[in-house]
């Protein structure tokens, strides 16, 4: 099991939540820590989650109201658990930087209404996806305030993202399977007609050739 797979699995689906993405990060610039802090855990990974939660049924709009989330888990060196540190509901968010529209690039900033990071992923599409994902959610579970998605590729926000991707490729795989099943249909068609027509002749020759 990959590390993602297991933070989803020990970190949100014991609290029914569905994790929707996540990234690996690491700081671009040290976080200042207060001079008498001590007794550190050591080194650790950081990914940056997206997740879900729904609720019951509302009986007025016969609907699941959802809570989307970001969520900061960890990883301790030596350990094989993960930790969930800080967490925001996906409305505190209020900007999102890609940094460079023009490029793949790792770095990014994630700003909230309390807070302000910057980070590198651990990979450029490893944090494209994440992206993708990101800018989905929030078209579909926010209404009002909505975050701004800056120096972002062209890809992230427009109908090139990897959801719509896949729906395409699975609706192009059914139409040419499709198409092909028509090909092959006619095809058979003809063949039969072309069988009739054949058997017919036979016939015909055969009773000529007994009338002689």
């Amino acid at each position: 099991m990959n590390a993602k797979s297991a933070i989803s699995k020990e970190i949100f689906a014991p609290h029914d939540e569905r994790m929707l993405g996540a990234v690996q990060v690491k700081r671009r610039t040290k976080k200042k820590i207060p001079f008498l802090a001590t007794g550190g855990q050591g080194e650790y990974l950081t990914y940056i989650c997206l997740s879900v939660i729904c609720f019951s049924i509302c009986l007025v709009t016969n609907k699941k109201p959802a809570q989307a989330s970001i969520t900061k888990v960890k990883q301790f060196e030596g350990s094989t658990s993960f930790v969930r540190r800080t967490q925001w509901m996906l409305e505190q968010l209020r900007q999102v930087n890609g940094i460079d529209p023009n490029r793949d690039s790792p770095e990014f900033d994630l700003l909230f209404e309390n807070a302000f990071d910057q980070w590198v992923a651990n990979t450029a599409s490893e944090k494209c996806t994440f992206f993708q994902v990101l800018h989905h959610t929030c078209q579909r579970y926010l209404t009002d305030k909505k975050p701004e998605f800056i120096n972002c590729q062209s890809k992230i926000m427009g109908g090139n993202s990897i959801l719509h991707s896949a729906a395409d490729s699975v609706t192009s795989a059914v139409q040419k399977a499709s198409q092909a099943l028509n090909e092959r249909g006619e095809r058979l068609g003809r063949a039969e007609e072309k069988t009739e027509e054949l058997k017919n002749s036979a016939q015909q020759f055969a009773e000529t050739a007994h009338k002689v």
